[in-house]
């Protein structure tokens, strides 16, 4: 009976350690795998190493990725995409995307009106008494004007 009870303390950190560690980390890494497993092309994905790119074409174990404006495409192997961030955003109409060129450019123009007239607001600066200002070199040389 003795032993019995010098080895529940053990069996027991075992199960929360199981319940608090090992089983979490399995299901982390289930959810990753059927993420890499279920990638297809035209999705944007971030890689282990912080590169972010669209994929282009999906093979069993390697991908295609498209990366930046002259669209360098380079293949990474499955198992590097660290997160999938979703499929590529569509592009904007060309009247929409105008239009709200415009309406920045006025949000802008309002902005800068509004910073114009707060530094018209501000209030003077306080001017330090003669006898705390510091000398100037002409005054310490005793040049007056």
């Amino acid at each position: 009976m003795s032993n019995l009870t010098t080895l529940l303390p053990l069996v027991l950190l075992i199960v929360i350690m199981y319940f608090m560690l090992i089983r979490p980390q399995k299901k982390r890494e289930r959810e990753v795998t059927n993420m890499r497993n279920a990638i297809k092309g035209g999705e944007e994905v971030i890689t282990i190493g912080g590169i972010c790119g669209k994929i282009v074409k999906a093979k069993d174990e390697v991908l295609t990725i498209q990366v930046g404006a002259d669209r360098t495409k380079f293949e990474v192997m499955c198992w590097a995409i660290s997160k999938v961030v979703g499929d590529a955003p569509a592009p904007k109409p060309v009247k929409a995307a105008k239009a709200e060129e415009s309406s920045d450019a006025k949000e802008e123009e309002t902005r800068s009106a509004a910073a114009v007239a707060e530094a018209a607001v501000e209030e003077p600066k306080p001017t330090l008494p003669k006898r705390l200002k510091k000398k100037t070199a002409e005054e310490e040389a005793g040049i007056e004007e």
